[in-house]
């Protein structure tokens, strides 16, 4: 299957039609336990769903596939995803360097949860190759990128990242979210691990909650799976089913999402109402040329600063019709939010802190022209 391109594996890694039936699409495996021959003869290697799912399976076989990866974990949640990686290697004193923008979660995880347990985490520049190289320290184990990162759209080089993370003995954990495995591929670039929230673009559709890891060798494979098993976070057989079936097509969305998102930018771009507008796609966008060399689009993510302040970001916000007001992102559905009061507001008060004129969209793949005159009639309403 390695050898067939990204779309051909997306619909067909760990799909193999069911012997029995001939069934195109393998069947939702919705059961707890699975009877033993004699005792511990495990068909298939299945004793119990918390420690293997014939579904499942199925879907962490696609995902290992689609990330060029070793082997992949499916889990409840993305953030379920992140504590079992974060758990399965660290250990009291070791210390984690973190980007200054990602997912309010993982910040709220690394610190709050985590933390009392010994770890400790920095925050800083991943664009600045000389902050990196004095934040770490001899106990530095997980250099984590986000890349585009959330909610400000930075591009984080990968390959250099990589490059000082493992001369300095880290492990590189990218968060692919964002871009999904159709158009970055971080393992490729040097990294050790990668994580996603399923329940974004892999899904897709925004009627799934999950969360995943992808290794790149099965150095981390065990401690994680371990810890998957012990505490219980996986997936449900129907929640890994509706997963797959998001990821068949993963690869014709996500064109549609990124054309989708440039047009939007460059509408933005030129209109007053935003001071800033955060999409990676944009000549003007600091990471651009970054971004054109480590991905295969500019994905469907893009924030705008509202020259108006905060009160004109949560107005703007809140007087869209087809952009719904919701969190989450990576849905056929376009979503728009207020990541300070929403998304990011527990990290208010913080570094990590979002700028209170920044709202966020989620670009979905409705008619192009119909999005733009949406925003259109929202931005008319600020003057009212």
């Amino acid at each position: 299957m390695s050898e067939h391109s990204f779309a051909t594996r997306a619909i067909h890694a760990g799909q193999e039609p069911d012997p029995r039936t001939g069934a195109i699409i393998p069947p939702i495996y919705q059961a707890s336990t699975h009877v033993q021959d004699g005792i511990g003869g495990f068909r298939e290697g299945f004793e119990y769903n918390r420690a293997g799912n014939p579904t499942r399976f199925s879907l962490e076989t696609q995902l290992a596939s689609l990330e060029a990866g070793a082997n992949a974990l499916s889990f409840a949640s993305g953030l379920a995803a992140e504590d079992a990686l974060l758990r399965g290697i660290l250990k009291p004193g070791d210390h984690v360097l973190l980007g200054n923008d990602v997912y309010g979660g993982t910040y709220r995880l690394l610190t709050k949860v985590l933390a009392p347990w010994g770890i400790e985490t920095t925050t800083v520049e991943l664009a600045d190759v000389e902050a990196i190289r004095e934040a770490i320290r001899p106990e530095t184990k997980i250099v984590w990128l986000e890349t585009p990162s959330n909610p400000l759209l930075k591009i984080v080089d990968i390959a250099q990242i990589a490059e000082i993370g493992h001369a300095a003995g880290a492990i590189v954990v990218v968060d692919n979210t964002f871009a999904s495995p159709a158009l970055q591929q971080p393992l490729a670039l040097g990294a050790d691990l990668v994580v996603h929230s399923t329940t974004k673009y892999l899904g897709g559709h925004s009627d799934v909650l999950g969360g995943a890891v992808v290794f790149g060798d099965d150095r981390f494979f065990e401690q994680v799976k371990f810890q998957q098993f012990a505490v219980g976070a996986v997936s449900a057989p129907l929640d890994a089913w509706l997963t797959t079936r998001g990821i068949k097509t993963l690869a014709v969305r996500m064109r549609q999402h990124s054309e989708n998102a440039q047009a939007i930018a460059e509408w933005a771009a030129r209109r007053s109402e935003f001071a800033q507008v955060f999409f990676p796609g944009l000549a003007s966008h600091p990471g651009h040329e970054i971004a054109a060399k480590q991905m295969s689009g500019f994905g469907g993510m893009l924030s705008f600063g509202l020259a108006g302040g905060a009160d004109a970001a949560r107005t703007f916000a809140e007087s869209t019709e087809l952009f719904q007001l919701a969190e989450s992102l990576g849905g056929v559905e376009s979503l728009i939010g207020y990541p300070s009061d929403m998304t990011h507001a527990s990290v208010r008060g913080t570094a990590l802190a979002v700028p209170e004129n920044v709202v966020r969209l989620s670009v979905g793949i409705e008619d192009v022209d119909d999005l733009i005159t949406d925003l259109e009639q929202a931005l008319a309403r600020l003057g009212r």
